[in-house]
């Protein structure tokens, strides 16, 4: 497979060095606005092609696939151009900024029988995937009650660098550059995270949302402090299963770590995955009635980077898919939708 990395800042650096790792991939070039970032990328990476236009590097051609790591509001209209010209596209999460548009892209890698998937890191966290398996296979019974949270520490800790002084952290605080708050940037994670681990879709969603004095008038600069810092978020999957769904940046202690708990009527799991490792706990069979848990080795499993140079060679789509997402996103607009009108709503 040969691959064309669009974009070329932070999170693209992580797609080179993992696709280049892959038996079979050839990094074939880059794209950049910017040529002095796209030249020093692509040197970085032993690439000998560098572009500073998704239009420019279509007339070349000399690709099978294209990593699409340009900003959130990017990734509709370069996906769609890279579909037309006949490209497989593995995309940055979230897939689009809403759901019509996530769709339109949906439809158009579908229509055109290309390979598409979306970068939801967390599927290559080792126990989550083991607890699927588990749920899926009858282990725990019949769910009826899912947990999940997203917990960061960015807004009480220097962890992460200082948000009062650096603007790479003060957009995520602003709607006018672009942020949708913590439900727009960690909320696909934890959508994914949960109703992969529960094997189930979300029927239904009602969310509350909140934002916190952070500064003198909520502003520091040409930033308005304005986009929100947690969500509380209550659904109904696909079984009637009732799930409790939150994320904050005000978790204190907690650099970034996702839960899930997921409780059948035999048995249940239970998925943390930190910063500085994962583990998987279970309670099943006679544990069940002792209430005793049980630490579960999960094996590696294969990255998303992996699956789809897999994808792309067999011609077989994998997952998660542009379809997938674009359900995610679609929980996601109405859940802002529910914050404004105080009732529930369906996915469907």
């Amino acid at each position: 497979m040969r691959l064309l990395i669009l974009g070329t800042g932070g999170m693209a650096n992580q797609h080179a060095r993992h696709f280049a790792a892959i038996e079979g991939v050839t990094l074939a070039g880059g794209v950049d606005v910017d040529p002095a970032r796209v030249e020093a990328f692509c040197a970085a990476h032993g690439m000998a092609q560098g572009f500073t236009s998704l239009d420019a590097a279509l007339a070349w051609g000399e690709f099978d696939a294209v990593a699409n790591v340009t900003p959130d509001a990017i990734h509709h209209p370069t996906s769609l151009a890279a579909i037309a010209a006949g490209k497989h596209v593995f995309c940055e999460k979230p897939l689009a900024t809403d759901f019509a548009k996530a769709m339109e892209m949906t439809e158009a890698a579908e229509k055109a029988g290309l390979i598409n998937m979306v970068n939801l890191t967390y599927r290559n966290v080792a126990p989550l995937q083991k607890a699927r398996e588990i749920v899926m296979s009858g282990g725990i019974g019949q769910v009826k009650h899912v947990e999940a949270s997203y917990l960061q520490s960015w807004l009480v800790s220097k962890a992460w660098g200082n948000w009062r002084t650096e603007s790479q952290w003060l957009w995520r605080l602003s709607k006018k550059h672009g942020s949708n708050g913590v439900l727009g940037d960690i909320g696909v994670h934890i959508l994914d995270f949960a109703s992969f681990g529960a094997g189930m879709d979300i029927e239904h969603v009602f969310c509350r949302l909140k934002t916190f004095d952070k500064a003198e008038n909520n502003r520091i600069g040409d930033y308005d402090l304005d986009a929100n810092d947690s969500f509380a978020m209550t659904v109904d999957f696909a079984n009637g299963a009732l799930g409790v769904i939150h994320a904050t940046r005000w978790a204190t202690g907690h650099y970034n770590e996702l839960r899930l708990r997921v409780y059948g009527d035999t048995g249940s799991v239970e998925v943390n995955h930190r910063h500085d490792g994962s583990t998987l706990r279970v309670c099943v069979g006679e544990d069940a009635e002792a209430g005793v848990f049980r630490d579960l080795a999960c094996e590696p499993v294969l990255t998303n980077y992996q699956r789809f140079a897999a994808a792309v060679t067999s011609g077989l789509q994998d997952e998660p898919d542009f379809r997938h997402a674009a359900m995610l996103q679609k929980v996601l607009d109405l859940a802002t939708v529910t914050e404004g009108d105080r009732r529930e709503h369906a996915v469907g």
